[in-house]
């Protein structure tokens, strides 16, 4: 007998709870502005359950499952506001660091950080946002549907990119 959304809804919201800093770190790494933000963690948590009933645990893992379904829907709204505005506004210079109590310097270098983050096209984002959250190739090519030897060669190239950009005189 096929579960009922009275069924899944209560351990899909478990599941999204356990897993929403996933969301919000996708939602962060693709939207500049607060309120950005707050529509696509609502986006993407609504195509997240039309999806659930789909998930299949014996195929991923849910937090696997969760970046794919949040990168697609990051990506996709991405492009739109593309379509709508032919060039993009840069992060908040008021837009609060990861870790207040850091020291300036340490702040500062994380906003320029989030600034290079942002200006990569999707995938490259993508790719960045899921190293720098500690996921091994193997994962991150899971989750963005390429080999692991184009996560390495990617992320191989990215570093390159960002280090020359964020220190342009070594």
């Amino acid at each position: 007998m096929p579960a009922t959304d009275t069924d899944l809804r209560p351990r899909f919201a478990a599941l999204l709870e356990q897993h929403r800093g996933i969301v919000l770190k996708v939602a962060r790494g693709y939207c500049p502005q607060h309120e950005d933000r707050l529509d696509l963690v609502q986006e993407i948590s609504v195509q997240a359950w039309a999806a659930f009933e789909a998930f299949d645990p014996a195929r991923a893992r849910f937090s696997t499952w969760l970046y794919r379904v949040a990168l697609n829907v990051a990506i996709s709204q991405w492009r739109r506001q593309q379509h709508r505005q032919r060039h993009h506004a840069a992060l908040d210079d008021d837009l609060p660091a990861a870790d207040e109590s850091a020291p300036p310097e340490q702040r500062h270098a994380l906003h320029q950080l989030e600034v290079a983050i942002h200006a990569l096209p999707p995938l490259d984002r993508a790719l960045m946002l899921l190293h720098l959250d500690d996921h091994d190739h193997r994962q991150i090519a899971e989750v963005l549907g390429i080999s692991v030897a184009n996560v390495s060669t990617r992320l191989h190239r990215l570093r390159q990119q960002l280090r020359t950009r964020l220190n342009p005189t070594d």
